[in-house]
């Protein structure tokens, strides 16, 4: 760091090794160039390649590399080093290649000559080194040409590379801005999980807690009542469960057929000709009975006030054995499975124009419509609305002596990973706003 040098950002890439040292794995040359490779591939970046004047710059590996990532030469900036140590008879051809007359680069290239290890040792400052430097290149009989075209010293380098990088990050600043834009949405979305941490105060913790509960206690009263809509919708599963449960019934009604055979198994003491009641009431007990089970395994799949709902199902069941119905509503069906119509007016009324099934029939149709609804009328109330209720008074309890510091206490990483985003966050919307400037 100086204040006499330009600001810069630099990447010093590990040299290409080709021999492994002792220690170091095998294949520690392919591993050193895919790590230079993950850098110089990225179209955000300026590659300085690096080649010492004394070697055949046609054989140099790391402008290869360069080559093969940027065909073009756009992204690519040449150095010439070690000027000094080139030799005799070989200047003109050093010439050459710093003129982009045998390997053409967009960028071009730039000599430097920089601190020798000596002058390093003797604290040479840099800028004496940059004095020093200037003088060789002002007395040298073929470089100091390059002074002219500006293509010599670390000084011009300097100023070369601050130009090229302003140039670069404007072309590159619409896939920037792009960028920070993706990057400070998915932020917000992060912080989202994790936004309004607790505050230190006492009074402002207890304000925070109870904030925090009255939400979530108006999230369960919403969810129970099927205002609040999540990705999977608690009431669309209920009401699927309830269809298979309507859909049961309506498949499973028994036929009451054969009224003749129905009268003769359930027969009892009576004489021919006598209509017995009892036949009636103890055919649709049976059916209505055979409806518990697929009842049960409609509640099985629920949980929380179980029992309670259990219990009101049983009581259901318990009433439908009473086999009662208003006589409107028996005869309304009736009529309409019949085909006649039947009135209040004509009670009491003998069963030889209907038979039995028919009125079997008609009774069962009513037990169908009542637990069509009932059940799921029962499932909804005791364990949705009534448990949502109870879990309501719970939460409100917890303000009652509550040990608010106990109860705010959350994981250190937690904090630590809100913190770490809205720091994030501070960051990439200054960037925002510094790129708006320019864009």
């Amino acid at each position: 760091m100086s204040p006499d040098v330009c600001d810069l950002t630099l990447i010093d890439l590990p040299g290409i090794a080709r021999v492994p040292l002792r220690g170091q794995p095998e294949d520690i040359g392919e591993q050193i160039k895919r790590l230079i490779i993950k850098f110089i591939e990225k179209q955000e970046t300026i590659n300085l390649v690096v080649v010492p004047c004394n070697i055949d710059i046609a054989t140099t590996e790391a402008l290869k590399m360069a080559q093969e990532v940027d065909p073009e030469g756009k992204r690519t900036v040449a150095i010439l080093t070690k000027p000094d140590l080139i030799d005799t008879g070989t200047e003109k051809s050093v010439l050459a290649i710093v003129h982009n007359e045998v390997i053409p680069l967009c960028k071009g290239y730039t000599m430097v000559k920089c601190r020798g290890q000596q002058q390093i040792d003797d604290d040479i400052s840099l800028e004496q080194a940059t004095q020093i430097e200037r003088d060789f290149f002002q007395n040298h009989d073929y470089f100091r040409c390059l002074l002219n075209e500006d293509k010599a010293t670390i000084k011009c380098l300097a100023i070369k590379l601050t130009q090229e990088l302003v140039d670069h990050i404007k072309k590159s600043l619409p896939q920037l801005d792009e960028q920070i834009k993706k990057l400070l949405w998915d932020v917000r979305n992060e912080l989202k999980e994790c936004e309004g941490g607790p505050p230190q105060d006492p009074r402002g913790a207890k304000q925070f807690l109870t904030q925090t509960l009255k939400r979530f206690n108006d999230q369960i009263n919403s969810l129970s009542s099927g205002e609040l809509i999540f990705e999977e919708n608690l009431f669309a599963q209920l009401r699927a469960e309830f269809k298979k449960w309507n859909d049961h019934l309506n498949s499973s009604k028994p036929s009451f057929s054969d009224s003749k055979v129905v009268s003769q198994e359930n027969r009892g003491r009576e004489l021919p000709g006598f209509s017995n009641y009892k036949v009636f009431e103890t055919v649709l007990q049976k059916h209505v009975a055979e409806l518990k089970e697929p009842a049960n395994d409609l509640l099985r799949g629920m949980k929380g006030q179980k029992e309670k709902a259990e219990q009101r199902i049983l009581e259901q069941f318990e009433m439908e054995n009473l086999i009662y119905t208003q006589d409107p509503i028996f005869l309304k069906i009736l009529s309409e499975i019949t085909k006649e119509w039947f009135l209040e007016e004509q009670l009491p009324m003998f069963d030889k124009e209907c038979t039995y099934s028919q009125m079997m029939k008609a009774h069962y149709e009513i037990v169908v419509q009542r637990m069509a609804d009932q059940l799921p009328m029962m499932i909804t109330l005791f364990m949705l609305k009534e448990t949502a209720e109870l879990l309501s008074t719970d939460i409100l309890s917890l303000l009652d002596g509550a040990n608010v510091s106990e109860l705010l206490f959350e994981d250190s990483d937690v904090s630590k990973r809100r913190k770490d985003l809205r720091d994030r966050l501070d960051r990439l919307t200054a960037a925002q706003a510094e790129l708006t400037e320019f864009i």
